[in-house]
């Protein structure tokens, strides 16, 4: 009961059989303690508060240019041995994607000189021990140590060089140290799946990726740059706002104090989601010439909905928001104070008539 704002009970002191019901009669119903379960009714108290005026801009959920899509292309020229993921797949930054097997012959010819230069660096190391040992017993003169230490900086000078021509061709530090290591020609490379470019290489929980594309098949010759396959990252979206010209200054004073934009985003005819709290990126500097319409963006974060594995191993998941959903944005820009607040569906509508239900007792 809210006395505060007059509540009275319009049935009191006089006889419902005899007299013709009045007025406040006509708009007054009792509810039981089951009734109110059935309709899942709700009480709540109204006080005064502040009211945030709010526009109302329409919308849409997009992706991130330069952020959603990560396209993978071949770091060298081969033929595709393997594809590990199918279209649709959710994989994790690091996770296996191609195997290429090189065929390029400058990268075969550039391997082969890397390692000659390391076999003959191991042949001249050997030398230099040697003549250091004889020369420090006096068998020799030192001049024949110093031009064996000079030519050894020469090798080890020319094995620099190779290692940067085989980075350039597209191997990493680790895949060099490998033919090194191992003194064998590298013969096939495994692409993997990108880490984007906000997320921390150091996530204990990498949001899920998905394979939205791929676009070579197995055995097919591909050279260094061709596209491979677009992976989508959904973790982070925008929501794209247009509002009318006029409204720039009320946008712009919201983004610079962080107001909390809502967000009412379509579900399917099951009534709109309602995300709070979201705060405006930044207002576009120019407007639509064609449709008149200012453009702001909103960051959404994204949610999983669903996060399952088949039998053979492909992992799938579902995210709530997707791009091309529409959504209409409430953007505070005044407040009033001591305001009689009431929810949205505590006011009732009949034809011209608005109505809003106060309890007295078990009537309203």
């Amino acid at each position: 009961t809210d006395d505060a704002l007059g509540a009275v009970d319009p049935h009191a002191g006089h006889d419902h059989a005899a007299a013709a019901p009045t007025a406040a009669e006509a708009t007054s119903m009792q509810l039981s303690e089951q009734g109110r379960k059935n309709v899942g009714l709700r009480l709540m108290t109204i006080e005064l508060q502040a009211f945030d005026r709010t526009i109302g801009v329409p919308a849409m959920v997009q992706q991130r240019p330069g952020r959603t899509e990560l396209k993978v292309a071949a770091p060298m020229t081969g033929v595709v041995t393997r594809v590990y993921p199918i279209r649709g797949e959710a994989v994790e930054p690091g996770q296996r994607l191609f195997d290429l097997r090189l065929t390029h012959e400058d990268l075969v010819n550039t391997q082969s000189g890397f390692l000659e230069i390391v076999e003959q660096l191991d042949v001249i190391k050997r030398e230099v021990a040697r003549l250091e040992e004889v020369t420090s017993s006096g068998a020799i003169a030192g001049k024949r140590l110093l031009e064996r230490q000079y030519e050894q900086q020469q090798a080890e000078a020319r094995l620099r060089a190779q290692q940067q021509a085989l980075i350039l061709h597209g191997l990493t530090q680790q895949q060099v140290d490998e033919i090194e290591t191992t003194r064998r020609l590298l013969q096939r490379v495994t692409v993997f799946a990108p880490q984007p470019a906000e997320a921390p290489s150091s996530a204990a929980n990498p949001s899920p990726l998905q394979v939205s594309e791929i676009a070579v098949a197995l055995g097919e010759h591909v050279t260094a740059g061709t596209l491979l396959c677009v992976i989508a990252d959904h973790a982070m979206l925008y929501i794209e706002g247009q509002s009318f010209e006029g409204d720039s200054g009320e946008l712009n004073d919201a983004a610079s104090a962080g107001a909390p934009v809502t967000a009412l985003i379509e579900a399917n005819g099951n009534g709109p989601h309602t995300v709070t709290g979201l705060k405006i990126l930044y207002v576009e500097n120019q407007v639509d010439p064609t449709s008149r319409a200012l453009r702001f963006y909103v960051r959404l974060p994204n949610e999983l909905v669903r996060d399952q594995s088949t039998q053979d191993g492909h992992r799938f998941v579902s995210w709530r928001f997707k791009p091309g959903q529409r959504v209409q944005l409430r953007v505070p820009v005044e407040q009033w104070q001591d305001r009689i607040v009431r929810p949205i569906d505590a006011v009732v509508q009949e034809g011209v008539d608005w109505f809003v239900f106060q309890q007295n007792g078990d009537h309203f």
